[in-house]
């Protein structure tokens, strides 16, 4: 069956997916380069060439998978199936990685929302997620992980709203146009707990200077948590994933097989 051929071209052949991986590493690095005007303008037909040739693979590439979206699901008739793909996460990567590119043709846009639309072509290097076994580890690992995670960003942002709201009435006398409400607290709050302190909004009373080093002590060890969270649920899988790799031993001779 042809669709059936088409399916498994998509998903198992290895030269395929060498060559997409590479169109998408080359497309980042294009992007990258056309932003210095002193290499694209001399080569600009060249570049524009090269994103006419990658829009028109990733759009065969998306049309065809929409196609043989009926074979990824199990459950649902064909049209569901195609729709369910159309809003999954990987089914609408492929499909802002091509949109940019058609969009001025069907709208009429200004030159900064066309700045916009070419920023979306990045979106194509998380194509890279259904390529890569690396990429697909730590989306599984943070999926794991979520319960945790969703924890601590809840603690994260009770700590954010108390220390801001605490600053803005210690500094608020003394910087009125530093501290003039929480939401610039907030901005504070934030620099401080992710240990960043960018310098632009700072407490000069000895309290705020007191709330102050409490809160940033209280960040180094906060940002420590998300990150072992993360750190041991992915050791966690790695050594999973090698304890499935390795092979069984007979029990009388040791040996392996």
């Amino acid at each position: 069956m042809l669709k059936t051929r088409v399916y498994a071209f998509l998903n198992e052949n290895s030269y395929f997916q060498k060559f997409i991986y590479t169109l998408i590493i080359l497309n980042v690095f294009s992007l990258i380069i056309a932003s210095y005007k002193e290499i694209y303008t001399p080569y600009e037909i060249i570049f524009d060439g090269f994103e006419f040739f990658s829009v028109i693979v990733f759009s065969i590439e998306y049309i065809l998978r929409f196609w043989t979206a009926d074979l990824a699901f199990e459950k649902g008739s064909s049209f569901s199936k195609r729709i369910k793909f159309s809003f999954s996460t990987f089914g609408l990567i492929d499909l802002f990685a091509i949109l940019p590119f058609y969009l001025p043709f069907i709208f009429p846009f200004d030159l900064r929302v066309l700045r916009i639309l070419r920023l979306f072509r990045l979106l194509r290097i998380f194509k890279l997620g259904r390529l890569s076994k690396s990429l697909q580890t730590i989306t599984s690992v943070l999926k794991e992980s979520k319960s945790e995670l969703s924890i601590t960003i809840f603690v994260a942002f009770i700590l954010m709203i108390l220390s801001s709201t605490l600053m803005f009435y210690v500094e608020n006398d003394a910087q009125p146009e530093k501290f003039e409400n929480i939401g610039q607290s907030l901005w504070w709050s934030v620099a401080t707990l992710t240990t960043v302190g960018y310098g632009d909004i700072y407490p000069i009373t000895n309290l705020g200077k007191i709330l102050s080093s409490v809160i940033a002590l209280i960040g180094i060890g906060f940002v420590a948590l998300p990150t072992g969270i993360i750190s041991s649920a992915f050791i966690s899988r790695m050594q999973s994933e090698k304890e499935k790799g390795k092979g069984c031993k007979c029990p009388k001779c040791g040996t392996e097989f």
